[in-house]
Parts: structure tokens; sequence; C-alpha cells
């Protein structure tokens, strides 16, 4: 699978060690705090999540992106030490997506 990991990462050593720790499972760094790698095992991304959490302290921040995962695109966020996961699912056929309009700011 894909999977992209942006690093918002508290201090330059924890950047550093950060950066060591994906280029040892084989990420390519795309851009100054984004990794990416298209052939991601789902047992290889699980090591991964576990060394980045003992690798992490409450002021590190990151966010995955997977894909295919069951056909869909999955989120998952490390903030505070704690891990949450999104999955974002295609609309039904023939069922609209509701698109929230943006309002124009008014100048007095």
């Amino acid at each position: 699978m894909f999977v992209s990991v942006a690093v918002d990462p508290g201090s330059e050593g924890r950047a550093k060690e950060l950066a060591d720790l994906l280029s040892q499972y084989g990420f390519e760094k795309i851009q100054r705090g984004l990794w990416e790698s298209a052939i991601v095992s789902p047992e290889t991304l699980d090591r991964l999540k576990r060394d980045l959490d003992r690798a992490t302290d409450a002021f590190d921040r990151l966010r995955i992106f997977q894909f295919p995962v069951n056909g869909t695109l999955a989120l998952t966020t490390l903030r505070d030490k704690k891990w949450r996961r999104v999955v974002a699912k295609a609309p039904a056929a023939g069922v609209p997506i509701a698109v929230k309009p943006v309002q124009k700011s008014r100048k007095r």
C-alpha cells in the first residue's frame, strides 16, 4: 500500500531520530517533514507505528496517510501521545456530495 508520513517534531534532535527511523523502513523524503513509500505491507506499517510511538513524546505530531485500506483512504494521527484514525469513504453511487458554500467576507 502507499503510505505518506507527515512529521512535525517537537525538537531538532527528534526530527533527526524520526528521519533515521523512516529511512530504515525505506521511506523517501519528499519534502521537509514529509516521507513516502509505495511498498509498505500492513505488518510493516504496524511495526513502524510501534517504533514511532516509542520514538516520540507529547510534543511531536504525526499524520499517516494510507491507501488503499479496504478501498478507502485512512488517516492516522499521533498527537499528545494518542493515536486516532479516520477512514474516508466514497459516497454511495448516485448520492450527491454535500458541499458547504464558502462565505464571502464583507468589507466595511
